[in-house]
């Protein structure tokens, strides 16, 4: 493990949304894919779809393929939450537990939309605030490799497109194809190849310890996969 990497949070969440559309004030998340890396490798992964309370906006389908009805025929095979508000917490929760644990939450675009529209969300279904459910979003520790990658690279001439396929593509990264855990995990195996490239006066995260929690929950689900 190189120097650099040395720097970075030994336990990283990547989490991505899939949505019925762009507006975070009143859209609505329907896919959510969460991964854990801890030392650079997959440790855990969660991915669950959600029956929204509104109609999925034709350019959102076209981009990620997903409508009502395709979400509906998903029941049998995969984790389908029959209420946004059902999602939405199961999501906080997974949220609340890795920051508990110390992780980095690892996106892309991740604070302005992901992040944003699951609080707005919370806010307009509960009417109360995320701080409520102890979850404050902005003491999160975030990486977004986005903004990261304008950070060890100002060369927009050169490139100029930073989103998640056009990394993906610079790092030599599989995409993850529009689907939450697939773009969750593509993230952080950016991020990975990122800090191989920045200089060590560029790796400033807020590097947190890991608490005694989580290696009682790593115990858990080792056990578990072990079983």
């Amino acid at each position: 493990m190189s120097n650099n990497n040395l720097k970075l949070p030994r336990l990283l969440l990547g989490f991505d949304t899939e949505t019925t559309g762009l507006d975070v004030n009143s859209e609505r998340a329907i896919s959510y894919g969460f991964i854990a890396y801890f030392d650079g490798q997959p440790i855990w992964s969660e991915h669950f779809y959600v029956i929204p309370d509104r109609p999925i906006a034709e350019p959102a389908m076209r981009v990620h393929g997903l409508s009502i009805e395709s979400i509906l025929l998903k029941k049998n095979d995969e984790i389908v939450y029959e209420s946004v508000s059902a999602g939405l917490a199961r999501a906080v929760t997974i949220l609340r537990e890795f920051n508990n644990f110390g992780a980095a939450i690892v996106g892309a675009n991740v604070v302005r939309f992901d992040l944003a529209m699951l609080s707005k969300t919370f806010e307009s279904i509960n009417a109360r605030n995320l701080i409520d459910e102890d979850l404050d979003i902005s003491k999160l520790s975030i990486i977004d490799v986005i903004e990261f990658d304008r950070t060890i690279d100002r060369d927009f001439s050169a490139r100029p497109r930073r989103g998640l396929e056009f990394l993906c593509k610079h790092y030599g990264i599989e995409p993850g194809g529009h689907h939450a855990l697939g773009d969750a995990r593509a993230t952080i195996e950016v991020l990975l190849k990122q800090t191989k490239r920045a200089r060590p006066n560029q790796l400033e995260f807020n590097v947190t310890s890991v608490s005694p929690e989580f290696y009682e929950w790593s115990e858990r689900i080792s056990s578990l996969l072990a079983s």
